[in-house]
């Protein structure tokens, strides 16, 4: 609770103490006890009551242990364990040497390639490998469990190593990990630590895997290009700086596109500099566009008419621009209630279709994308409060959208838009697909496996993989299930290898 609000709230508090009673006494000793004065009488009680409760719970915030933690919801927890980075425990796990994998206790299956945020396509579907579906009483065999810093970013995965950045006490850290142990391989680190009361600190975003080097985005914009293989500084810059921007309420949660040599990003500049285009080589801008508040959306590639274009997300508008050069080839107008910037990723639903979804009683939406006179325009499908997605993003499985209303399982008919089932809770979770199946980790750290079927909801298996309050989208490579909060993280077998 940031400081200044807990001050007033105070104040607010201790007068309301005060005056209450004197409240009640009028109520109760002058003039006659009516009906509805008795009631009153009781209403200022039970006021009291609630005030002298709210109090303590204040008292115990600010001089016990007892702390405020938002888990995805409207409302905050009280909490005595809040999820947080243990720094004594990852410095103690990162002392240790990096042992070779036992070949007794692992059985990868190739080389991994989950190159960046939500898979090498963006979609968060696994296409490698077939994934085991017929999951132990006990849950998936864990192959390692350590400490980690804080934050909110997933994992790429390539050959045999996991990158994903953390928050160290008061710098973001690039970090670099042996998949098959968990050892710390490299850290390339900078001083930065933004926090935002409803989510707490940490960097937002995933780093990208391209040609031997990983790009990574700090949540104040720090953006470096790095050696995969050593850790070391190929080039780097600040975009927020560089471009004279403002950070959104909840920092840089965009991670980067990278298609052919260009970088996409989204520094928020506006001004005609909301999306950027790098050139990933040497960091040169390539081109720029748009003058509106960017969303926490990751860009997305989407091919309309043989021409690519990069698919971004503001306020209020979903924009398509074309890649070589930036210009705005269509805009669709998606108006989030309360103003809110979007959230979670469209899901092409069609060579020429996407599909958007956000909270706050908006609901979701599909259009078409066409080609019109050498030009491009949108057109809208349907629109209905069906699925109401806050911050994960949804995956497509047969024509069938898979994704959370506000925090419930639902399967949509991205055709029509009809609802086809709704059930099973999984907090403000997050899902992946492979093999038929959804791989969801839970806002508590389970792991929970669901058929992708539009028939009916049907849960195959539950356990619980990590502690505590879990926003990071999994990660799955060379039958590895990685998954992380901003306390700990760990690693599954998920293969059908024996």
């Amino acid at each position: 609770m940031p400081e200044h609000f807990r001050n007033h709230l105070a104040i607010a508090l201790v007068i309301a103490a005060v005056l209450l009673p004197f409240v009640g006494l009028v109520l109760f000793r002058r003039g006659k006890r009516t009906r509805f004065r008795r009631f009153l009488f009781l209403c200022t009680m039970l006021l009291q009551v609630t005030v002298c409760g709210a109090i303590i719970i204040l008292l115990l915030i600010q001089y016990g242990n007892l702390e405020l933690e938002w888990r995805g919801g409207y409302v905050p927890v009280l909490t005595w364990k809040k999820t947080k980075t243990d720094m004594a425990a990852l410095a103690a796990s990162r002392a240790k040497p990096v042992a070779p994998a036992k070949t007794a206790t692992v059985s990868p299956v190739g080389k991994a390639n989950w190159t960046g945020f939500r898979g090498p396509h963006g979609d968060g579907e696994y296409r490698e490998h077939s994934i085991l579906t017929n999951w132990p009483a006990g849950g998936l065999r864990l192959l390692w469990k350590q400490p980690c810093g804080g934050g909110y970013s997933s994992f790429a995965m390539v050959d045999g190593r996991a990158f994903t950045i953390e928050q160290r006490l008061g710098n973001e850290v690039i970090v670099a990990y042996d998949i098959e142990t968990g050892g710390e391989l490299w850290t390339n680190g900078w001083a930065a630590r933004f926090s935002e009361y409803h989510s707490d600190e940490g960097p937002r975003t995933t780093p990208t895997y391209d040609d031997g080097r990983i790009y990574a985005l700090g949540a104040a914009g720090e953006f470096r290009c790095v050696d995969a293989a050593t850790g070391a500084s190929v080039w780097s810059k600040n975009i927020m700086t560089e471009n004279k921007a403002e950070l959104p309420d909840y920092g840089l949660a965009a991670s980067p596109l990278i298609v052919d040599e260009k970088i996409i990003l989204q520094p928020d500049a506006y001004k005609g500099k909301s999306v950027i285009c790098y050139d990933k080589r040497d960091g040169k801008q390539i081109w720029h566009a748009l003058d509106l508040p960017m969303g926490y959306v990751t860009p997305m590639l989407m091919t309309n008419g043989g021409e690519r274009q990069v698919v971004v997300c503001g306020r209020p508008y979903t924009i398509g621009l074309r890649l070589e050069d930036g210009v705005e080839r269509w805009r669709y107008l998606w108006h989030i209630n309360n103003n809110e910037r979007p959230i979670t990723q469209p899901v092409v639903i069609a060579p020429n279709r996407l599909l958007v979804s956000a909270a706050y009683m908006t609901g979701c939406a599909a259009f078409e994308v066409s080609g019109t006179n050498g030009g491009f325009e949108t057109h809208e499908l349907w629109r209905n409060k069906n699925l109401k997605a806050k911050f994960s993003s949804c995956v497509l499985s047969h024509d069938f959208v898979y994704g959370f209303d506000e925090d419930i399982l639902v399967c949509l008919d991205s055709r029509t838009g009809e609802r086809m089932w709704k059930d099973g809770r999984y907090g403000y979770g997050q899902v992946l697909l492979a093999s038929g199946h959804l791989v969801i980790l839970c806002a508590n750290g389970d792991l929970a496996l669901v058929k992708a079927s539009p028939e009916r909801w049907q849960e195959l298996a539950r356990f619980p993989a990590l502690h505590g309050k879990t926003w990071n989208i999994p990660a799955i490579g060379a039958g590895r299930l990685l998954v992380r909060n901003c306390a700990e993280m760990a690693c599954f077998d998920i293969s059908t290898l024996d």
